[in-house]
């Protein structure tokens, strides 16, 4: 089992946030630094300072770390053409030298799109796009010779399929969702991972239990993972503290996600792990507080 931090700089985090957060990360142990990929904050509150971009985000991370992976979880198809996705995803294996990591969705959040003009067709053709945005960047990302392409919303006409990322033949992709049937295909099909993110333990199980039969249909194995807020507090009252930061309740949280003291997260944890897990992502809300990856960097994480 492997712990990742994930974090959700839309909802209001400068570089130098991220930053901190990173180099903390990679300090106390934990295996990767993620971020979502969004333009716009989701849900009320202040919309300041605005959000930044993922990739760009991330390119600069990988100068300023040196062992943590780094990704997406996850950029919406919808916020790039296939060709410089790749592109962007490879430059930054080779200033990582090697660490990347993309997660790859549909898109959903529609606000965000109208905001800044990027177009939100019907879930039906974003699926579509979706896909083929999965074979095209894994095509260009493997091709040994001049790429092409022809689907029905893109069309790759002998690309050089340059440049090339250092993990060959590329870095790992990670898919997620709930969907009950396009979504194990397309994890099954293109995906390295599968990612439960924020479901019950029975609704986790299920979903893992769907992506396992796809995969073993389709002759792959993935590695599956969970995504959950997390909130650890070494007393009632640290608890208290930490739920009231991020606005949420503690009894949901406890309920939904991995909230307690660090003796509840890790039992937790191991449940997940019962499940199939072999990575938690702990989506770290408020990232002014390092003083929280300190705590589970020293009580949660070597008990993992």
């Amino acid at each position: 089992m492997k712990l990742r931090i994930f974090t959700e700089p839309q909802q209001g985090a400068t570089y130098d946030d991220l930053l901190a957060v990173a180099q903390a990360t990679e300090r106390l142990g934990f295996d990767a630094f993620f971020r979502s990929d969004h333009y716009q904050r989701i849900g009320p509150g202040d919309p300041g300072p605005g959000s930044t971009d993922a990739w760009i985000t991330l390119g600069a991370l990988a100068r300023e770390t040196s062992r943590i992976r780094l990704g997406t979880l996850v950029s919406p198809a919808t916020f790039r053409l296939p060709g410089p996705l790749a592109i962007s995803v490879a430059q930054v294996d080779q200033m990582s030298g090697g660490r990347v990591e993309l997660g790859l969705g549909t898109g959903w959040f529609d606000q965000e799109h109208a905001a800044y003009g990027i177009p939100f067709p019907p879930l039906g053709e974003r699926y579509g796009r979706f896909e083929e945005q999965l074979e095209i960047v894994k095509g260009l990302w493997a091709a040994e010779k001049p790429y092409s392409f022809e689907g029905r919303y893109y069309r790759v006409a002998d690309s050089p399929a340059l440049p090339k990322p250092v993990q060959r033949p590329g870095p790992p992709l990670i898919i997620g969702g709930f969907g009950a049937k396009r979504t194990p295909r397309l994890a099954a099909t293109y995906a390295d991972e599968y990612n439960a993110p924020f479901g019950t333990e029975s609704d986790t199980g299920e979903a893992f239990g769907r992506v396992r039969q796809a995969a073993e249909t389709a002759g792959r194995t993935l590695v599956l993972s969970a995504a959950q807020t997390v909130c650890v507090g070494s007393d009632q009252a640290e608890l208290e503290r930490r739920a009231a930061a991020i606005g949420q309740d503690l009894g949901v949280l406890r309920l939904s996600g991995l909230a307690g003291t660090p003796a509840e997260v890790v039992d937790k944890i191991g449940r997940l792990g019962e499940l199939g897990a072999e990575r938690v992502y702990l989506q770290v809300m408020d990232l002014s507080d390092l003083e929280h990856l300190e705590l589970i960097g020293a009580e949660v994480l070597p008990q993992i």
